[in-house]
């Protein structure tokens, strides 16, 4: 079965059976949920909802869908077209809107699609407004209106450019100082929305632009989850074209990878670490990521005289720790940036605007910069999950193993030792079981992940 329900929305793989994978019927039964509890929890009489989508194959076809269910309720849609992530976040509060939508699976592969639903702040939706979303679908709770009270359709493509505006107005980013670096990057946009939005954003900052996989076809051209394995033309054409970077995003352009000078990775751990590093030598401020990412940034974070906090992996519980402890930065280990003087949101666009802010700034190597922050190796691997399998049995049976270490249980499993430390968790978007590592080498890091992997299958007896 992959049809996925949870915090971070609806997602499966397109066409089966209904209620095992996300069909047009289930497109429409969850947007009919999710628009009958907006009309509950916002208790207006007219309601207006931001749609926007990646430029996956199955995603025009989920959008008419989605869009005229809400419609079909009586609810006001600003259709963006092809956007991004961050973009339908942005425009959320700009419009006045009660919610939005992203149609997108974010890094999995062509045959997902995926709503991500938001809250009128633009914000990703909370574990209990989910469950009672799920509730309204389980329950097909929803009444439609009469012709007279249908919604209507307005559309607006503008959103990419109001989206690179708003970063340009940040007060830490200065086109100019960017513009005088004379920068040469690569950007892989995977042809999906980033290559619309990215190589528009650095042609604003005066960047030689080097378009890689820019055209959004949907045709993804690799897997397009940033990691090393799958980006061997990008770093390839980093070196060939003597480019000071790379830039790769995943296809909703909410996770920013960068490839150092030399084509090595600079590593998605380090995107945070980086922009951090430039916003707390500017603003003195807390930063909050995930339990899952490196510690790295409590490093810099330190450095800088400020205080690190964890929170449980997804980006509405770092959102709520962030907000919490008043930090200046966050997000998360696989690449997403929040920054919130621009919005509590993961995005792209404005981590490669720090990004290159703190390089103009620095001045040196891509390479050189990453040499000098504290050195930090991650291996992330998985278990598939079956349905025969216990996976909390599992999970408590590794943290009665390790109770005598340094153990959190907030999100899984996490144990830290002295040099190293482990996360074991059941993913929110995958039917799988993570397992991150982090270590002083990557071959220690891969070790510690081999054996526990191998440690996890005794318990469950695979």
């Amino acid at each position: 079965m992959t049809l996925i329900k949870s915090i971070s929305g609806i997602r499966g793989t397109i066409g089966g059976q209904p209620g095992d994978n996300l069909t047009p019927i289930d497109a429409v039964k969850f947007a009919a949920a999710y628009g009958t509890w907006l009309k509950g929890y916002s208790k207006k009489e007219k309601l207006k909802v931001v749609i926007g989508r990646d430029a996956r194959l199955s995603g025009e076809m989920v959008q008419n869908l989605v869009v005229n269910t809400l419609v079909g309720l009586g609810i006001d849609i600003i259709d963006l077209g092809l956007s991004t992530t961050p973009t339908v976040e942005l425009a959320v509060p700009l419009e006045n809107a009660d919610g939005g939508i992203v149609l997108t699976a974010s890094h999995n592969p062509k045959q997902w699609n995926a709503l991500k639903l938001l809250n009128e702040k633009g914000e990703f939706l909370n574990a209990a407004e989910g469950a009672v979303i799920l509730e309204i679908a389980e329950n097909e709770s929803f009444v439609f209106s009469e012709v007279d009270d249908l919604g209507r359709i307005e559309k607006n493509d503008t959103y990419i450019d109001i989206h690179i505006q708003e970063v340009l107005n940040l007060s830490l980013v200065d086109a100019t100082t960017i513009k005088n670096a004379k920068f040469k990057v690569v950007v892989d946009g995977v042809n999906s929305t980033g290559g619309i939005a990215i190589p528009r954003l650095l042609e604003k900052l005066g960047v030689e632009v080097v378009e890689l996989y820019c055209d959004p076809t949907g045709h993804f051209p690799h897997n397009p989850e940033p990691l090393k394995e799958h980006l061997k033309d990008i770093c390839d054409l980093v070196v060939k074209e003597k480019a000071d970077f790379g830039i790769v995003v995943d296809p909703d352009v909410d996770r920013l990878a960068f490839i150092s000078n030399d084509g090595e990775m600079f590593g998605e751990e380090y995107t945070l670490v980086a922009c951090a590093d430039y916003v707390l030598g500017k603003t003195k401020g807390n930063t909050v990521s995930n339990l899952s990412s490196s510690r790295a940034l409590r490093d810099i974070t330190e450095k800088h005289g400020g205080t690190y906090e964890a929170s449980a992996v997804g980006e509405v519980n770092v959102v709520a720790k962030m907000k919490a402890n008043n930090a200046i930065i966050g997000g998360e280990g696989n690449g997403g940036i929040i920054y919130p003087e621009s919005h509590y949101g993961r995005d792209s666009l404005v981590g490669s605007a720090l990004f290159l802010m703190l390089m103009a700034e620095k001045g040196g190597t891509v390479a050189e910069l990453r040499a000098g922050y504290p050195s930090y190796f991650m291996s992330k691997k998985k278990i598939q999950l079956t349905p025969d399998l216990d996976v909390d049995g599992i999970l408590n049976a590794m943290a009665t193993k390790y109770q005598n270490e340094e153990l959190s249980t907030i999100d899984g499993v996490k144990i830290d030792f002295a040099k190293n430390w482990v996360h074991l968790r059941k993913s929110n978007t995958e039917p799988i079981i993570r397992i991150y590592t982090e270590a002083k080498s990557q071959s220690e890091a891969d070790a510690l992940a081999d054996r526990i992997i191998k440690e996890i299958k005794e318990v469950a007896g695979i």
